[in-house]
């Protein structure tokens, strides 16, 4: 069985987004949304991942603005929510024994950020086993601005890395046709 998996969108997110933080996929929550209500139509689960951060400095805290989910994010009645501390979804919760337990092998991935919390979550499935897909135009991904590198020059090699050897890489409208 698959399962679609959106790894932190967040308020966060929206706010870099809203702000003009330079961005790839401004538009992913709308994808991910029509992703979330094909894979509910179709009896499929669907699986949020969050991020908390200790620091209560921090955007990504339980108690700061930007840590609630997107509307495209909220989860419904029965649906799994994994609070992870870590860049990859399956270092510091139970997530690989929630996926085995229900019988699940395949991961359409979606979310945020693209070179940080997707890319991570991605290998670390495929070094656990699981079929990876990843919707690249329903993840977002930002700038390293102290680095220099652009949101497109980053997505474009968190992309590719990817593909190269962790995931198959499609677009919503293969999802939705599937």
């Amino acid at each position: 069985m698959k399962a679609l998996i959106i790894i932190d969108m967040q308020q966060e997110m929206q706010f870099r987004i809203e702000t003009g933080r330079d961005c790839v996929n401004g538009d992913a929550p709308k994808r991910i949304a029509a992703l979330a209500s094909a894979f509910r139509q179709r009896g499929l689960p669907v699986v949020h991942i969050r991020h908390h951060d200790d620091d209560p400095r921090s955007s990504m805290h339980a108690d700061a603005a930007g840590y609630p989910p997107m509307a495209c994010a909220e989860a419904l009645d029965g649906e799994a929510v994994f609070i992870k501390h870590t860049s990859s979804a399956f270092a510091s919760t139970d997530l690989e024994a929630h996926l085995r337990k229900e019988g699940i092998g395949e991961l359409v991935v979606t979310g945020a950020v693209a070179g940080f919390c997707v890319n991570s979550t991605v290998r670390a499935g495929a070094d656990l086993g699981f079929a990876m897909t990843v919707v690249r135009d329903a993840v977002v991904g930002f700038d390293l601005p102290d680095a220099g590198l652009s949101a497109q020059v980053i997505f474009d090699v968190t992309m590719a890395h990817l593909e190269s050897d962790f995931a198959r890489i499609i677009d919503t409208s293969v999802v939705l046709a599937d």
